[in-house]
């Protein structure tokens, strides 16, 4: 009888520190030392991997804690997002968007004195979905895009948060 291989043996969830189960599929945590570096929608086959690093259990258990009541906050969490200067002033401006308020990419780049396309683009390139909440960014004639999808799996993923945020029916 051979000793089941590790989950972090997988190539899937080999440069996870967890992979969790989500309502709307898995995500895994990616950390960058002390700090959280990514967390990246996981196809919905991919196996589940417990945290077992402090800072993998805190976010694990804030994402719960969202999951509880869309109004919790992300405040206390180390976060290290790879970007330029203008993708992490974009992304400074999503988090202060409190949950249930949506906002359209032309009004963000508006307040940033920048271009709508320009936004679109930092959104697309957010490591931290969910923790940086680009979902409320919305195209001015509906949803909009979510992390690089026009039309699929992961807008499904953008109008679930939307609705657990209260900002769709």
């Amino acid at each position: 009888m051979g000793s089941r291989p590790s989950p972090r043996s997988n190539p899937v969830t080999a440069p996870y520190a967890a992979v969790l189960a989500m309502p709307f599929g898995p995500v895994g945590l990616r950390l960058a030392g002390d700090a959280l570096s990514g967390i990246d929608f996981l196809p919905p086959d991919t196996a589940t991997v417990p945290p077992d690093d402090p800072l993998a259990v805190r976010v694990s258990e804030a994402l719960r804690a969202y999951l509880a009541d869309s109004r919790q906050p992300f405040a206390d969490l180390p976060l290290r997002p790879a970007g330029t200067p203008f993708q992490r002033r974009v992304w400074h401006a999503l988090r202060q968007l409190p949950a249930g308020q949506t906002i359209t990419y032309g009004a963000l780049a508006a307040r940033l004195g920048s271009g709508a396309r320009a936004v679109g683009n930092a959104c697309r390139a957010n490591p931290l979905p969910l923790v940086v909440p680009c979902h409320r960014v919305v195209a001015a004639g509906g949803l909009g895009g979510f992390a690089g999808d026009r039309a699929g799996g992961h807008t499904a993923i953008k109008a679930w948060l939307l609705r657990h945020e209260g900002a769709l029916p």
